[in-house]
């Protein structure tokens, strides 16, 4: 099954999605019922739903609505989970050689923005002060139902779907504050495409090899020349792997997202700078259209255009020197 959004008529609405890739169709879901509801409920009810829609709704071409973000995530974790990306990106943003070694500990992530989602075809623009514009190719999966301290086996439970993730990138934005051991932040908070819709975890089982990962194929373009290929089942950790980890002291909840990480092999342009030690291929620009594509899900595909210029925002000022005093310097101050 494959579930999206989109915006028609002035509203959005929550569809299955039918067809052969390049004849999509859209059937709406019963009103009321959303895919994030759907990955509350899990699959049945997804299969219920899905049966529903194509049952009593009638087919919209895919051509016919503005696809959105298939569903509104209470949370976006983002992995780092490809040996082959670290290596090249280390020496592209921070100068640095080889994998840490604490990146073999533990699936590490960040959270990123869940505000700056944008659908599979809409336009990105270049955040603002950045020369260094570079996209990510990743898979994520949405969770099914709340868990806490899962299990591996457990988080097999928790898998609701999948769908294709850009996590764009300012990396001149994210060596400057990564700096401070605290990122990224602003380098990541523009925009990440998420679509075109989300595929039900039984649709993708055939693909899983032997060591339990998808070995989905990936493929990256940039203006119809292909950057970048890998292949998903190269991450060092499974999805199941990943939410084990995520819920761990805490708590996942339903329609979370968590990226794969970018894959290797020119899954980015950083990398690919890291390893040659020149911008080739050059940052991304206004009119560069980037296209990513993964086995059994679909693609997406957004045009850059140009953002707001620096120069133009409000001035955030330099952090000011203070003499760290400890105590007011106003009458009946603390000692």
């Amino acid at each position: 099954m494959r579930f999206a959004r989109y915006a028609a008529d002035g509203g959005t609405r929550d569809a299955l999605v039918v067809g052969a890739p390049g004849e999509e169709r859209l059937h709406d879901l019963r009103a009321g019922t959303t895919v994030l509801g759907l990955a509350d409920a899990g699959l049945d009810a997804a299969r219920e739903a899905a049966a529903w829609a194509e049952r009593s709704s009638a087919p919209v071409p895919v051509a016919g609505g503005r696809l959105l973000p298939p569903l509104q995530p209470p949370s976006v974790r983002d992995f780092v989970a490809f040996e082959e990306h670290v290596e090249g990106v280390a020496r592209a943003v921070s100068g640095d050689d080889g994998v840490t070694d604490a990146w073999y500990d533990a699936p590490t992530f960040y959270f990123t923005n869940p505000h700056s989602l944008v659908g599979a075809h809409d336009d990105v623009a270049v955040p603002p002060g950045s020369r260094r514009f570079d996209y990510e190719l990743e898979v994520a999966v949405v969770v099914a139902g709340a868990g806490t301290n899962l299990s591996v086996d457990a988080a097999r439970g928790h898998v609701f779907g999948y769908t294709v993730f850009n996590d764009w990138s300012a990396r001149d934005l994210q060596g400057r504050e990564m700096q401070v051991n605290l990122g990224p932040a602003k380098g990541k908070d523009s925009a990440a495409t998420l679509g075109p819709w989300v595929v039900t975890a039984d649709e993708l089982e055939e693909y899983r090899d032997d060591d339990g990962y998808l070995a989905l194929g990936l493929q990256a373009f940039v203006d119809d020349r292909r950057i970048g290929h890998d292949l998903l089942s190269n991450a060092g950790w499974t999805f199941e792997e990943m939410i084990a980890y995520a819920s761990r002291g805490t708590w996942v909840r339903p329609g979370d997202v968590l990226g794969s990480g970018t894959c290797g092999n020119g899954g980015c342009l950083a990398e690919l700078w890291g390893r040659s030690g020149v911008q080739d291929p050059p940052p991304l620009a206004p009119g560069n259209v980037v296209r990513l594509e993964v086995e059994g899900i679909g693609a997406v595909e957004n045009r850059v255009v140009a953002g707001p210029e620096l120069a133009d925002l409000p001035v955030v000022p330099r952090a000011r020197a203070r003499d760290r005093r400890r105590a007011r310097v106003t009458e009946g101050a603390l000692p």
